[in-house]
C-alpha cells in the first residue's frame, strides 16, 4: 500500500507517520509512505528524525498547491492523508490570504489531482473551529458550520470542498474534525507548548482574557488512531469528530501548566482577549465511538506530564524555534 501524507513534517502529521511507520495502528502497515511537505516554519525534518531511516519513507518538499507536484507525488497512491493546513488561529486575524490559498485552494488542488490519480482513499483532517462556538452541550457532525475566525472559516471551505469532490465525483473521501491537540512536537506557538516552554525557561505566559475559554484536550496519538480508524473502517462522504474527553478552561488549563513545570501565579500575565474569540468547543464523538470503536486511551493527567516531560528533555529542539 502506498501512502501519502500530506504535512507530514508538521505536529500531528509526523506523529501519524512516526506511529504507522513503527506498526503503532492497526491494518496493514504501508510499503511506501511519502511525505509531501512544503517545510514551512511549522514543518520540520527533524520531526521525521526518529524514522528517517526507514527505507519505505521519501520526503517530497513541495507544495500541495502546485498542481505539477501533487499530480507527479500522487501517482499511484492508495490512501492519501491530509493534514497540510495554516492552523494558527493569532496568524490568521493578523493575515488570511495565506490560509485561503493554503486551506481552500491548496486542498482543492490535492483533491482534483487525487481524483486524476484515481487514489482510493482520501482522508482531509479538519478541526472542531469550523463548528462555532457552543455554550451547552456537544456538537454532533450534523450541526451547520459556523465558524468565527479567518482560521476556521477557511477549514471550513476546505471541509466542504472535499464533501463535494465526493458528491460530485464519487470520491472515497472521509473528513474528521478534532478538538484540541497536545503532544511532543508541537511547534512552540500553540498554547500548551509555548506555555511550557515559557515556564521552564522562567518566563511569563499570556493568558487571554478572564481565562475562561473552554476546550476539549486531545492527546495527539489517540487523534492519530482515530485518524487510522477512519482511514481503515470509516465510510466514504462521512465525517467523523474525534475527541479527548478533557474539557478544561484555560485557566485551568494554566493551572495545571505551572503545576508541572514548579512555577506559581506570579508567572501569568493578563493579555487582551483575542478578537471573536470563541468562549467553548466540545465535539461529540458518539458517531466514531459506536462505528469504529474509537475512546481515547491517553489520560490527560498522564499525557500532559509526557508533554512537559519530553519538552524537558528535548530543549534543543524548540530553542531554535522560538530564537
Amino acid at each position: 500500500m502506498r501512502v501519502v501524507v500530506t504535512g507530514g513534517a508538521g505536529f500531528i502529521g509526523s506523529h501519524y507517520v512516526r506511529t504507522a511507520l513503527t506498526g503503532g495502528f492497526d491494518g496493514a502497515e504501508p510499503d511506501e509512505l511519502v511525505v509531501l511537505d512544503k517545510l514551512t516554519y511549522a514543518g520540520n525534518r527533524a520531526n521525521l528524525e526518529p524514522v528517517a531511516d526507514d527505507p519505505r519513507l521519501r520526503l517530497v518538499v513541495g507544495d500541495i498547491g502546485d498542481p505539477a507536484v501533487v499530480k507527479q507525488t500522487l501517482e499511484g497512491t492508495d490512501l492519501v492523508v491530509h493534514f497540510a493546513a495554516e492552523s494558527h488561529v493569532d496568524r490568521s486575524i493578523e493575515g488570511s490570504s495565506e490560509f485561503v490559498r493554503t486551506n481552500v485552494v491548496g486542498t482543492q488542488t490535492l483533491l482534483a489531482g487525487a481524483l486524476e490519480a484515481g487514489v482510493g482513499r482520501f482522508v482531509h483532517v479538519s478541526t472542531d473551529e469550523v463548528y462555532g462556538s457552543i455554550d451547552t452541550g456537544s456538537w454532533p457532525e450534523t450541526d451547520p458550520l459556523l465558524p468565527n475566525s479567518p482560521y476556521a472559516a477557511s477549514k471550513a471551505g476546505s471541509d466542504l470542498m472535499a464533501r463535494a469532490f465526493h458528491r460530485t465525483h464519487g470520491m472515497d473521501v472521509r473528513i474528521t474534525r478534532c478538538s484540541n491537540n497536545y503532544g511532543p512536537y508541537q511547534y512552540p506557538e500553540k498554547v500548551v507548548p509555548l506555555f511550557v516552554t515559557n515556564l521552564l525557561d522562567g518566563l511569563p505566559v499570556p493568558l487571554y482574557g478572564d481565562g475562561g475559554n473552554s476546550r476539549d484536550w486531545l492527546h495527539v496519538d489517540d487523534h492519530c488512531r482515530g485518524i487510522a480508524l477512519v482511514a481503515e473502517r470509516g465510510r466514504p462522504g462521512e465525517v467523523y469528530n474525534i475527541g479527548g474527553g478533557t474539557e478544561l478552561t484555560n485557566r485551568e488549563l494554566t493551572a495545571r501548566l505551572l503545576g508541572a513545570t514548579g512555577r506559581d501565579e506570579s508567572f501569568v500575565r493578563p493579555v487582551p482577549d483575542r478578537k471573536g474569540h470563541d468562549r467553548r468547543y466540545s465535539v461529540d464523538i458518539t458517531k466514531i465511538t459506536e462505528e469504529l470503536g474509537y475512546r481515547p486511551r491517553t489520560s490527560f493527567d498522564d499525557g500532559l506530564a509526557a508533554t512537559v516531560a519530553w519538552y524537558r528533555d528535548n530543549p534543543g529542539w524548540w530553542r531554535p524555534l522560538k530564537g
